[in-house]
């Protein structure tokens, strides 16, 4: 678990061919003390396990469904990517929180300075959309933001100098792909709601005991 709150810059050093799937060594800008190889760790927003590291440097595996649905299908040598190790459970969240698993990729349409902020209005599938609401979370490159405005196929953030300078989101340009991955939350309330059969359902009658009458009873209206 993450919570979208970068702790700095990685590179692309080496990518390497891994049965159908890849192998990436990156270079990250800061030192990984208390990593060690099983570690999970954030690379722009995809949750990966640590295998091989020796100081700043570290090898990771990614998996042909990773490859699919994320940016690491175009991944370069030399590209920057966003890091971020597991969330402690004593630490605060400053972000919201983040499973590092990605819904899919955006695209960055534009990039407007506004006041002291970048506005960039990302284009995303339109199943996305039913999972953001505005001023709610979503997690781009790993960094967490919040949603200005949204519509069916896409949304907006602002990013402020200071995630500009830390994320790749100061670097990044249009027509750029991102990773996306929405708020874990709708998705889970999602499922819960879809059409199953409800364990508390009156199967001669097909309703549900759970009425006006009953609330009342108890207390609730």
């Amino acid at each position: 678990m993450f919570t979208g709150i970068i702790e700095g810059l990685g590179t692309i050093a080496e990518i390497r061919s891994s049965g159908q799937g890849k192998r990436l060594l990156i270079d990250a800008d800061f030192p990984l003390d208390q990593t060690k190889i099983g570690d999970s760790v954030a690379v722009s927003g995809v949750c990966v396990t640590v295998i091989i590291i020796a100081g700043k440097r570290f090898e990771i595996d990614i998996s042909p469904e990773t490859l699919a649905k994320t940016t690491f299908g175009k991944a370069k040598i030399g590209d920057r990517v966003n890091l971020e190790r597991a969330l402690r459970l004593s630490d605060r969240i400053d972000g919201h929180l983040v499973s590092g698993h990605v819904d899919g990729i955006g695209i960055i349409k534009d990039k407007k300075t506004t006041g002291n902020a970048i506005v960039i209005p990302i284009s995303i599938p339109e199943s996305f959309s039913r999972y953001m609401i505005r001023k709610g979370s979503v997690a781009v490159d790993g960094i967490s933001l919040t949603i200005n405005n949204c519509g069916r196929n896409g949304f907006d953030v602002s990013i402020i100098p200071h995630t500009s300078k830390l994320t790749t989101m100061g670097i990044k340009k249009t027509g750029d792909h991102v990773n996306i991955e929405t708020d874990m939350i709708g998705k889970y309330i999602e499922n819960f709601i879809a059409e199953k059969p409800a364990n508390n359902i009156n199967k001669e009658t097909g309703q549900s005991p759970v009425d006006m009458q009953l609330l009342a009873k108890t207390g609730f209206i």
